[in-house]
């Protein structure tokens, strides 16, 4: 009697569907720039960014609408029961043979920062995420350090610190791994479509 074949499981898909208590997710399209740019539009959201320029809209399109769109990864964030846009994330650096993504490219409306909605979200991507990799990586410029604390609350540990070039300049990003038995983070949701 020969054991039954594990099932194989579906290729990762960088822009799922995801449903979360108070969030949804889906893939971000070309129509979307528009309430977007108006949430982006608050410098506070980029204060401590290696690129606060990002809060003028046609910066935002070229430096962070446009590549997301091009990157396949690039996820809206609604409020799920108003359907407002209150921002956007992505999966990318897909590596099938090392089992690793990075998670990145987030921002939150600040009407939301506090609310548990970070939190919910990362929730969500990494459960979605876990599902194939063996690793998650995120890149926060070293003077984010808001949002360094937010991946450290996840237990992410800082790997290394890598120069990265930034409108022509190098910026310090600091390289975080999270591995599904080092992850701390609560809430459910599901995967839609995928």
């Amino acid at each position: 009697m020969s054991a039954r074949p594990r099932p194989v499981p579906p290729p990762f898909d960088p822009q799922p569907r995801l449903l979360g208590p108070s969030l949804s997710l889906r893939p971000l399209r070309a129509e979307d720039f528009e309430p977007l740019v108006a949430v982006a539009s608050d410098p506070e959201l980029w204060a401590q960014h290696p690129d606060p320029q990002r809060a003028e809209p046609e910066i935002f399109r070229q430096r962070f609408f446009e590549p997301g769109l091009a990157s396949g990864g690039a996820l809206l964030i609604c409020e799920r029961r108003t359907g407002a846009v209150i921002g956007s994330s992505r999966y990318y650096d897909w590596d099938p043979q090392a089992e690793e993504v990075a998670i990145g490219y987030t921002f939150l409306a600040r009407s939301h920062w506090g609310s548990g909605a970070n939190g919910e979200l990362k929730a969500l991507m990494l459960r979605y995420a876990f599902r194939w990799a063996q690793a998650v990586w995120f890149h926060v410029g070293a003077e984010n350090l808001r949002s360094r604390k937010a991946v450290e609350k996840l237990g992410a540990e800082l790997v290394r610190m890598v120069p990265t070039p930034v409108n022509g300049q190098l910026v310090d990003y600091c390289h975080y791994r999270l591995r599904p038995s080092e992850a701390r983070y609560a809430g459910g949701g599901q995967t839609v479509g995928a």
